[in-house]
């Protein structure tokens, strides 16, 4: 669900919920994972030697793992009264609301998309489908401000 942190009078920031929760849980089972099977590869007769130096780089691969997969837990939205941020997986946009033809969650769609000019868009990540209830309530919040932001 989507979690929206803070509403102030003209301020809305969402992020994914069930997406963050998921990705959290399989980061921590991927580290705990490849730990456990680092320390059970030294202590265990499997007819191949292995050193510290393949431990170590068990782990370190279990990390980049784990971080990968929090990448997922990263998506964010912050809308005003100026514009809206878009933090998708790896990199931050910032739209005026003027460039912002339209905040549209299409039908069957995953996730939220602003549309731009020249039948561009942008992925917002953070409004997602799966997080039901708390998508809604973050798209109309969304909308509202961009509604705003056209009538002044």
């Amino acid at each position: 669900m989507t979690d929206v942190n803070e509403v102030q009078d003209t301020r809305v920031v969402v992020r994914p919920r069930k997406v963050s929760i998921a990705a959290w849980v399989g980061a921590t089972a991927v580290l705990v994972l490849f730990v456990v099977v680092a320390v059970v590869l030294r202590s265990s007769d499997t007819g191949v030697r292995f050193r510290a130096a393949d431990q170590v780089s068990l782990v370190i691969l279990g990390v980049l793992i784990a971080a990968g997969l929090l990448l997922l837990a990263r998506p964010r939205v912050i809308a005003d009264a100026e514009g809206i941020e878009v933090r998708n997986v790896l990199f931050n946009r910032r739209f005026p609301w003027a460039l912002v033809r339209r905040v549209a969650f299409p039908d069957g769609a995953s996730w939220a998309r602003l549309d731009l000019p020249d039948d561009e868009y942008i992925a917002m990540l953070a409004i997602q489908a799966v997080d039901g209830a708390r998508a809604v309530d973050a798209i109309r919040k969304v909308r509202a401000l961009h509604a705003a932001s056209k009538g002044a």
